[in-house]
């Protein structure tokens, strides 16, 4: 058995300050107590995950029980526990879920892994009042172990002390500090959240001026007590999904610049343990792909790097080519629309690989945000039919000009869909899993440790086209 220390930071409601906090807690950590943390973010998340990776100069992974099950997320937790204390940052409000149950809940993934909880509470106008929400919080499912509370958005030194007081009196918990009304643009949102970290101006900048704030308005000693009262854990068994390559190597190309860097960590280990040599690419500068079997395009940002994409027309074609040659190819989200004919920005019309007849074009509002259930229907290079997977979309493009209208059946060089949306929006009419030959391309975002169908087959994809 070990203790494993670690913190669960937890939100009265999404926007309540949980990143900011986390970043810093992590920082300081790191800096200040020379301690190695390992940080982890429960939520399909991919931005809020990478500055906290850039924070503790460590990987993040997920940990999220409606993509992974509970026994795979306590398994993955503990099998990449390999420092000093974890951070895991909740996202949305403490209880909030999918039912009115709170299911896949951070409160439900702290129960899970029995750890304690840091509430961070938005006291903008509220006095007494944030007493009565923590007191709630509390009382909801006394088998969350809350352990104390930071204040954020504070006006001022009396507003603190009132605010401090009652949390004290009424809830018997220590508050941990009081972050103050701050004006900064460190942290400029976009897209629902933190600007990515690929493409902020200073991330040693910003990581420092969070840890500062850590510094400064928290109590860094009773925090880490916390965290290393932890209850202890059992390792589950069994462990990760067990490597088996037949002894055959092959060269997974993984595409990863700043218009494509939305992979889950575990992804990548997954294909590793499973005897993939994952060769990174740039499809901003390379001008044609490397001797790969198959290619991995995750999700990102292709809208910002738009022209970069469009210019780098040799890059463009040497993936149209390979496509057409049968090259696996399985694409998520940002990689979905450089697959397609163009993306349109601002009314300007980029060209992409034009494998799929599909324009994109970009919104002002997300087009679809959330987990998403899809069951697959047809025939394709990567999963069996009859297969139900969970993951997550998320987008502010739209498809501007649909591919033929009903998709043509599947077959060898023919453009169809394979998945059903049982839950989410898809790319058409409840549909996603747009296939071509052997190149699939999805708005859903799949997590290795909860979809061994997806690494299965794109092993054994590459394995095909190798021989």
């Amino acid at each position: 058995m070990n203790n494993y220390p670690r913190l669960v930071i937890a939100g009265v409601r999404g926007g309540s300050g949980k990143t900011t906090l986390s970043l810093g807690v992590i920082a300081a950590l790191r800096s200040q107590k020379g301690l190695k943390v390992i940080p982890f973010k429960k939520g399909p998340d991919f931005i809020d995950a990478g500055w906290m990776s850039i924070a503790a100069k460590n990987p993040c992974y997920n940990l999220d029980p409606f993509l992974i099950s509970k026994e795979k997320v306590l398994d993955s937790f503990i099998s990449h526990f390999r420092g000093d204390i974890a951070i895991i940052e909740g996202n949305r409000g403490l209880y909030d879920g999918m039912d009115i149950e709170g299911s896949y809940s951070t409160a439900e993934l702290a129960k899970l892994l029995k750890s304690p909880v840091i509430l961070i509470v938005d006291c903008t106008k509220m006095t007494r009042t944030s007493a009565a929400v923590v007191l709630g919080c509390m009382n909801l499912d006394k088998d969350v172990n809350i352990k104390g509370v930071v204040l954020n958005q504070v006006a001022g030194s009396r507003h603190e002390s009132v605010v401090r007081a009652s949390i004290e009196k009424y809830c018997s918990l220590p508050v941990l500090g009081a972050i103050p009304r701050l004006h900064s643009g460190e942290f400029p949102e976009r897209h629902m959240g933190l600007t990515p970290y690929h493409e902020h101006h200073d991330t040693e900048n910003a990581i420092s001026f969070v840890e500062e704030i850590a510094r400064k308005y928290l109590d860094l000693d009773k925090i880490l007590n916390i965290a290393m009262q932890a209850e202890p854990l059992n390792p589950p068994l069994p462990p990760f999904i067990k490597g088996g390559n037949g002894g055959i190597t092959v060269r997974i190309g993984v595409i990863r610049d700043s218009a494509f860097q939305f992979y889950y960590p575990e992804n990548i280990e997954e294909l590793e343990k499973n005897g993939a040599e994952i060769v990174e690419i740039n499809a901003l500068s390379d001008s044609s792909l490397p001797d790969i079997d198959a290619l991995y395009i995750g999700g990102g940002f292709p809208e910002t790097n738009a022209l970069r994409l469009a210019e780098n027309m040799s890059f463009r074609d040497s993936v149209r080519s390979a496509a057409g040659n049968g090259l696996p190819i399985y694409a998520e989200c940002g990689g979905l629309m450089f697959l397609g004919d163009s993306i349109i920005v601002d009314d300007k019309k980029y060209p992409m690989v034009g494998i799929f007849p599909i324009i994109f074009e970009m919104k002002s509002k997300p087009q679809a945000h959330g987990y998403t259930i899809v069951e697959v229907e047809r025939e394709n290079p990567f999963y069996p039919v009859g297969t139900v997977l969970h993951g997550h979309e998320f987008h502010y493009s739209a498809v501007a000009t649909p591919p033929p209208s009903p998709l043509i059946k599947g077959g060898q060089g023919e453009v169809y869909t394979a998945f059903r949306m049982k839950r989410g929006h898809g790319i058409k009419d409840k549909t996603d899993g747009i296939c071509y030959k052997n190149v699939f391309a999805t708005y859903t975002h799949i997590h290795a440790l909860g979809a061994e169908e997806w690494v299965r087959g794109l092993i054994n994809k590459a394995k095909e086209f190798r021989k």
